[in-house]
């Protein structure tokens, strides 16, 4: 199943852009009467038809669509400080996005080594996964922000944090219910500071550990991800 990323469909035809139309007649070979699907990032799932292919341009009819395919009993937000080697946050977000994940915010906590993402590299990884994956919602990343302005913004739902730190911690499935809104935060290499975590205490976040070995910043993530998704299966 040959699957392209369309997040402007809205009728019956359709073009390929540039990027696109390329890999489409170039890469994959296909060419008119050819069957592809499209995917709009919102939730809707189309088969198509090549009509015409042209220089740059591939030309579909839309023969079906659907709308809300795959659609998620629940929302997941994570809030991931991102790693010093930046394939290890592209990893993450690649595997989160075929496991399941809504949302995603790099943070800059005190003990980040990198302070500085670049949005554009990281899109594309995701779009890349949402077509490998024939994921038809498209998981929303945010620009970069401070972990003090983070805590500032409101969320209505559940709220976590895992760390690594002495204290009381209970596991993911013992603190929230199902079918709800969830947000986690993941912090550095060398975890939070305890300032950072007392901040997040006094902001209505639970505390939460994800087991015993102390786990790297996107093996963390990527737990809480397939956590939140089995309980809610």
């Amino acid at each position: 199943m040959h699957v392209f990323y369309t997040p402007d469909i809205n009728s019956d035809q359709y073009i390929l852009n540039e990027e696109e139309s390329r890999h489409c007649s170039k890469v994959l070979r296909l060419n008119v009467n050819d069957i592809i699907h499209l995917i709009d990032g919102k939730g809707g799932l189309y088969q198509a038809q090549i009509n015409d292919v042209s220089k740059k341009h591939v030309h579909l009819q839309i023969i079906t669509k659907q709308f809300e395919y795959g659609k998620r009993n629940h929302h997941l937000h994570i809030a991931i400080a991102p790693t010093k080697n930046i394939d290890r946050l592209e990893w993450f977000l690649e595997k989160a996005t075929e496991i399941g994940i809504d949302e995603i915010t790099p943070i800059i906590c005190d003990r980040s080594e990198r302070k500085i993402v670049k949005e554009e590299r990281l899109e594309k990884v995701i779009t890349s996964a949402v077509k490998q994956s024939l994921t038809a919602y498209h998981p929303k990343l945010n620009e970069a922000v401070s972990y003090t302005d983070f805590l500032k913004q409101n969320f209505l739902g559940e709220k976590l944090i895992a760390h690594c730190m002495d204290g009381e911690k209970s596991y993911i499935n013992q603190q929230v219910d199902i079918h709800q809104s969830y947000l986690i935060l993941i912090g550095p290499e060398g975890d939070f500071s305890p300032i950072e975590l007392d901040l997040a205490l006094h902001n209505g976040y639970k505390p939460v550990t994800l087991g015993n070995t102390r786990l790297r910043t996107e093996t963390a993530a990527l737990a809480a991800c397939f956590e939140v998704n089995y309980i809610n299966r």
